[in-house]
């Protein structure tokens, strides 16, 4: 079975230039420490990209500003700018991202729900719970793995190395349900990449939501980066210092008094993006253990709405976020294309349960 020639997963996973970084993982890779120096009485007053440039053998100026940028290098605990002089006694501790970047893709069989193919790319709607790509903790049993077996399912297995890399172009978190765009061409990834980076590509994400909205629509707009105390985590930075500039606009679908349904649809694409700004208006994303929602936010104190959360948590163990719409222009044809994907079962019977919930009452 012959297959196209898929290229590899751009290297950077935070980079938006190169890679869509809507959602990531469970929880992006924790920054290991590369570099820490105390700094004596004696220390003469440097730039600080000058200064650890100077240390750290390859550094070139506009990768440390970068790592400065997103929080990578703290002076005495906090973040700083790239114009920062370094002064006595200081303790300067400089962060690797290490972010995965798997060579060896081991085919596994597995059932994908193919929405779309043709010769260039692939609509996958994937379901909570599968990750997205190998990486640190997920070595196998991931979305690629699937479609390499999928694409090669006769593969000589000791010849793993020769096995052509899946062109992802952007990816949702593990948790997350929805479709997903692969590419199956060298010029499909470049085009469709580019499609991303301009922010033409049309997302629509159906979330659940803790508290009732004020307004039915509005526009979420926070930079996101790395949370500076809990590394593994993402952050809104409403100031700008720090992280990537995202927006998300939302619109309410249905309220459910201590809960609202909305349609998200994103500008830009951030890691966690969604989950974040829900979170930075107070509205965390129902049962979202990592930013808030996996405890009653809104609501009263009586057992049995606290019986109620409790058991929907239980349905729908995991964020109540879908990707439910994907369009963009075809690489090839140039024809505007547009897919959607029901909600999942677990997430259309919570939002059931919600509505007896609030006639009932």
């Amino acid at each position: 079975m012959s297959t196209p020639d898929i290229p590899q997963i751009a290297e950077d996973w935070e980079d938006d230039d190169n890679l869509d970084a809507t959602e990531d993982t469970d929880s992006p890779p924790e920054p290991v420490e590369r570099l820490r120096i105390q700094l004596t009485g004696k220390q003469e007053p440097i730039r600080i990209d000058k200064f650890i440039m100077n240390r750290i053998e390859g550094a070139t100026r506009n990768k440390i500003q970068q790592a400065i940028d997103e929080g990578m290098v703290l002076v005495n605990g906090k973040t700083v700018k790239a114009n920062h002089k370094v002064r006595p006694y200081e303790e300067i501790i400089v962060f690797d991202k290490r972010e995965p970047v798997v060579t060896d893709i081991i085919p596994e069989e597995m059932a994908l729900d193919i929405v779309y193919e043709d010769e260039d790319l692939m609509i996958i709607n994937k379901p909570a719970g599968m990750v997205v790509h190998p990486g640190s903790g997920n070595p196998s049993g991931t979305l690629v793995n699937g479609i390499a077996w999928y694409l090669n399912p006769d593969f000589d297995k000791e010849r793993i190395s020769e096995l052509p890399r899946v062109g992802l172009v952007h990816r949702i978190d593990k948790n997350t349900s929805g479709l997903l765009l692969i590419a199956k061409s060298e010029k499909a990834m470049t085009d469709l990449a580019k499609q991303f980076k301009a922010h033409t590509v049309h997302r629509r994400y159906i979330g659940l939501a803790w508290g009732n909205f004020e307004e039915e629509s509005g526009t979420i707009e926070a930079h996101i980066g790395r949370n500076l105390r809990f590394r593994q985590k993402m952050d809104a930075f409403p100031d700008g210092d720090h992280g990537k500039h995202a927006i998300t606009h939302y619109k309410v679908l249905e309220r459910f008094h201590y809960v609202t349904l909305l349609e998200f649809r994103l500008e830009t694409g951030r890691t966690h993006q969604i989950r974040v700004h829900t979170r930075l208006i107070g509205h965390p994303l129902f049962n979202d253990e990592t930013y808030g929602g996996e405890k009653i936010v809104k609501g009263t104190i009586h057992a049995k709405y606290k019986q109620f959360v409790e058991n929907s948590f239980k349905i729908l163990p995991r964020q109540a976020l879908h990707a439910k719409e994907l369009g963009f222009i075809h690489p090839r044809t140039r024809e505007q294309m547009l897919f959607s994907s029901e909600l999942p079962a677990d997430f259309e019977e919570v939002i059931e349960r919600w509505r007896k919930y609030i006639g009932g009452k």
